[in-house]
């Protein structure tokens, strides 16, 4: 993974947020997706449908995503603006084949709502009906806001 891309819509948000007189609530939960083509900042991207998936949600709570200084204690206080999931994140059991995964997108709903960021998977993976349950373990998910 290289640097996460953020959405149009979270990019507007920010500067609505920070520049502006609109605020910007965090959402409640950050829901994991798997998608089989890439997104764009304006959304898109095919996610994965059928065969039991669904995405996860990984709240935004300090036990669940680390520091920018690593560690999951106090408030960011690194210099490389990067976080990373500090749980692991599994999918349920493929029922039927996914296809060929290449991106994940964060999403602020458990299905439709908003694409917030996403990016490129370092290794495209094929996942078919009856493989155990796909997962990026801790670390696994690496997002740097730059």
């Amino acid at each position: 993974m290289g640097t996460a891309q953020a959405s149009d819509y979270l990019e507007n948000k920010l500067v609505d947020h920070i520049f502006r007189s609109a605020s910007f609530a965090k959402p409640a939960g950050l829901y994991v997706a798997l998608l089989t083509a890439a997104p764009s900042d304006i959304g898109g991207g095919t996610e994965v449908a059928g065969g039991g998936y669904a995405r996860v949600n990984v709240a935004p709570l300090d036990t669940n995503w680390k520091a920018t200084q690593g560690g999951t204690t106090g408030v960011s206080s690194g210099s490389g603006g990067a976080t990373s999931n500090n749980i692991a994140i599994t999918f349920p059991a493929p029922t039927a084949n996914w296809g060929t995964v290449t991106h994940f997108g964060l999403y602020d709903a458990a299905s439709g709502g908003n694409l917030l960021i996403w990016d490129a998977l370092t290794s495209p993976r094929t996942i078919l009906n009856g493989d155990p349950p796909p997962s990026f373990p801790v670390d696994a998910l690496q997002i740097t806001v730059s």
